[in-house]
């Protein structure tokens, strides 16, 4: 892979470390270590990848609070779901010395199943996700992320597709297997590829019960697997509507539009296909569920009517947002937002789509994407943390 430029990421660590502990979650690959080792280097740092640390501290846990001394006030440990019974030690010392902790992770699954209550809310949770357009600035390509996705290393890598190949495998290999999330890892490659094929779209157990062949109850607990592993998202329904009664199926989201596209086993999407309208959905919902987690905001839904009335996402249930992958906007396109308006629920309709310029048609503003994503970022619509 490519060397990485230096990208200032939104989140900063040095910050949140000196107001409490805290987990930071994210996939492989979303930049933990490198932003550990950017802005957090004069800390005290445990490795639970390097086996000479991990076999340190598994054989003896006490060894933690042994080395950690009136001096460290910070201390860093990477990918602590190696190590779960780690935890009680790290309690221990949040509780008698001060020590804050940043412990990172690309699971809190085997943190849970170990017993450990992520220490009792002496730890915020946060999360770490691929680039944002809001981090690469000018050198953010539409095209080239929606083929590529948004991990660092792959977006700025010059073989995107077999390093996207490659991060699949190690996935399968290094998250599943070796973690023993699974016993059966063909079975559930088999579901990870259908799973990518309903991205986007209501999941339906049973179909795709049936196209893995594997138990229905088996795919409740491979999507589990996904969702504990930050792979996907599950996207609730929003279902107070009263005029129009929702449905209350959950919609599925890859959390990378790179990987979704590599497990599809698709080719390059171009502009104006069918398969570009839908990688960027997956692609702003990638920027609002970033948004969202950065600013502590209320959970991503979708709404849906049982007469077929849609809208795609429901923001900090204030705002409601359609996306349209297309130059001009009709009737037609408006039909989820004004019949979702007719509710009163919500304080804006947004329409984003890749017309020019903005304009609003009855209470509904129609917003080229990229000043969506400007307003966005820069708190226009929303800004709690």
């Amino acid at each position: 892979m490519e060397t990485v430029p230096h990208i200032a990421r939104l989140i900063d660590l040095k910050k949140m470390l000196r107001q409490k502990s805290f987990f930071l979650f994210g996939p492989r690959q979303t930049g933990k270590s490198w932003l550990i080792r950017e802005t957090l280097a004069d800390y005290r740092l445990y490795n639970l990848l390097n086996n000479e640390t991990y076999l340190t501290l598994s054989r003896s846990l006490s060894h933690l609070r042994e080395e950690c001394g009136s001096a460290d006030r910070f201390v860093i440990i990477d990918e602590i779901q190696k190590l779960p019974a780690l935890l009680d030690e790290i309690h221990l010392l949040i509780e008698e010395r001060g020590i804050h902790f940043l412990l990172t992770g690309s699971s809190a699954r085997k943190l849970r199943r170990g017993g450990t209550n992520l220490l009792g809310g002496r730890a915020r949770v946060k999360y770490l996700h691929p680039f944002s357009i809001q981090e690469l600035k000018e050198q953010f390509d539409l095209e080239y992320a929606l083929n590529r996705g948004l991990l660092p290393a792959i977006y700025f890598s010059e073989e995107a597709d077999e390093d996207l190949k490659a991060y699949v495998g190690t996935y399968l290999k290094e998250e599943i297997a070796a973690e023993g999330l699974t016993r059966n890892v063909p079975a559930f490659s088999r579901f990870l590829e259908i799973a990518a094929l309903c991205n986007g779209q209501l999941i339906n157990f049973t179909k795709i019960s049936n196209d893995a062949q594997v138990a229905r109850t088996t795919v409740h607990e491979y999507f589990q697997i996904l969702k504990d592993t930050l792979i996907a998202y599950e996207v609730p329904a929003w279902r107070k509507s009263k005029k129009r009664k929702a449905i209350g199926t959950s919609k599925f989201y890859l959390f990378d539009v790179g990987v979704a596209r590599s497990l599809q086993n698709r080719g390059q999407v171009r502009k104006g296909s069918p398969e570009f309208g839908e990688m960027f959905e997956t692609y702003v919902f990638h920027e609002l569920k970033t948004y969202a987690d950065y600013h502590g905001l209320d959970e991503i839904c979708f709404w849906r009517s049982i007469s077929g009335y849609e809208v795609d996402f429901v923001l900090d249930r204030k705002i409601a947002i359609e996306v349209k992958a297309s130059k001009t906007v009709g009737k037609d396109d408006l039909k989820g937002l004004k019949a979702l308006k007719e509710e009163k629920s919500f304080q804006k309709y947004l329409l984003i789509c890749f017309e020019e310029e903005t304009r609003h048609v009855d209470g509904i503003e129609v917003l080229p994407w990229k000043t969506f994503l400007e307003r966005l970022w820069k708190g226009n619509f929303i800004k709690k943390a």
